[in-house]
Parts: structure tokens; sequence; C-alpha cells
């Protein structure tokens, strides 16, 4: 097994490695099967090699590289039934979270933390429309009530598993609001997943388990749905962050 390899002591040069090579992964930069020269990324981001080599090896764990023989890294493709996998596996920890909390109890003030956050949701749609500019306030807020929902478990096992498997590539609860202006009604999605959030919620608060998972478990799908509507648009795939690592169907 490889032994980790340490961060720099200056967090900056590790950050900067870190998001460095995510950024250049996901805008195309390098292909999918390509190898990544750990020289050439060493000169584009300015930092040592410490770093670069621990970016890679974190990225790896995150699922969006593989490492290669006899050693480095090359950048994975994905396949649609791969990224379904992923939200699959996603969803499945965050609906367990969310019968955890229903059966563990959760106190008033986490309850009325994410009540809060999903009236900040109401007000922000109800004045939008197609094509406005609330996209960023929404993923912050929509990030949030799932981290609220998360911490409601009280699990730190389930916490980082999930954290786990939400760093994989177009797996996370936001992976596609960056361009949900792009798909084709947009907004009645955002609107079908906030009366989701307030579903879930009032399965915790009624703490009724075997509500809430099937619950999470269905609202996690709506990613999958963004995927296959993201797909099918041309626009939005070249607006879609990671896009080229897709491996699309013959058939589309």
């Amino acid at each position: 097994m490889t032994e980790p390899i340490p961060l720099q002591r200056d967090p900056s040069q590790a950050d900067r490695a870190l998001l460095g090579i995510r950024d250049l992964v996901l805008r195309g930069e390098f292909k999918a099967g390509e190898r990544l020269p750990e020289l050439a990324l060493v000169e584009l981001l300015g930092v040592s090699r410490t770093p670069i080599r621990a970016a890679l090896q974190k990225l790896a764990e995150e699922g969006l590289l593989d490492a290669a023989q006899p050693t480095g890294y090359v950048v994975r493709g994905f396949s649609e039934a791969e990224i379904a996998d992923a939200i699959e596996v996603r969803g499945t920890l965050e609906a367990l979270a969310a019968r955890m909390a229903a059966e563990r109890g959760v106190r008033r003030p986490h309850l009325e933390a994410m009540a809060d956050c999903l009236d900040r949701i109401d007000a922000l749609l109800a004045e939008a429309s197609p094509g406005s500019d609330f996209l960023g306030q929404y993923s912050q807020l929509n990030n949030r009530f799932h981290a609220l929902l998360v911490d409601a478990s009280g699990s730190e096992i389930v916490a980082r598993a999930l954290s786990r498997a939400s760093a994989a590539p177009f797996a996370g609860n936001d992976a596609f609001v960056s361009i949900q202006d792009k798909i084709p009604g947009s907004l009645e999605i955002l609107k079908t997943a906030q009366r989701q959030h307030r579903e879930i919620l009032e399965a915790i608060e009624a703490r009724s388990s075997a509500r809430v998972e099937p619950l999470v478990k269905e609202h996690a799908r709506i990613a999958h749905r963004n995927l296959q509507l993201v797909l099918q648009n041309n626009e939005a795939m070249k607006s879609l962050p990671g896009a080229p690592l897709i491996r699309r169907t013959r058939n589309r």
C-alpha cells in the first residue's frame, strides 16, 4: 500500500496545488486517459513537487484521477452509468444520515436552523425567473441545508463517508446547479427539490425514519435526471465543469 504523502506546511501551497490541478482537469486542459506530468504542474501552478504529489494523491482518492503504472496518475473518464452509481451512493448515505436523525431526534435549535435555511430558499425562488442570476445564492443555501441534514445524524462516521462520496465528480448535491439555467424547466426542477426539502424536514421533525429515508433517496435522484437533461443539451454540456471527462453513449 502506498504511504500517504505529507502535505506541505504552507497551506497556501497545498490548496493552490489541489484547486489548481482540479481546475485544469475539469476545464479539459488534460484529457481522459492523459498522464499528469509533475514537472509541468510545478511550472504551471508555481508550487513545489511535494504539494503537487499530495494533491494528485488526494484527487485520486476523490476519484478524479487513476494511479498509473509504474508511477504517476492519469485523468479518469466517466461513463453515464458510473456517474449514476456515484449519485446513488451519495443519496444512500445521505438517506442513512436522515434516518439516523429521525431515529435519534434532533434538537429544536438545529431544526430551526434547517427551517430558516429553507425559508431563505423559498424567498429566493419566489423572486427568481428563468435566466436570472440567483444560482450562486441557491447553491450556498442548498449546500447549507444538506450540511445541516448530515450534522443532524450525529454520526461522524456517516459524515466522513458522505464527504468522500460527494467528492466524486458529478456526485455532489450541487453538481449541476451552476448550469441549471441551461437546463429546460430549470426553475421547476429547483422548486420540486425545495418541496422535497420541506418533506424531508417534516419527516425528521416527526421522527419518521421509515418516511424520511425514501424521501432523501428520491431527492438525490434529481441529480441523475439533471445529468440526463444536460447530456441532451449541447449548450449545457459546454458549460458543465468536467464535461469532457464524460463518455457519452453513442445513440445520443
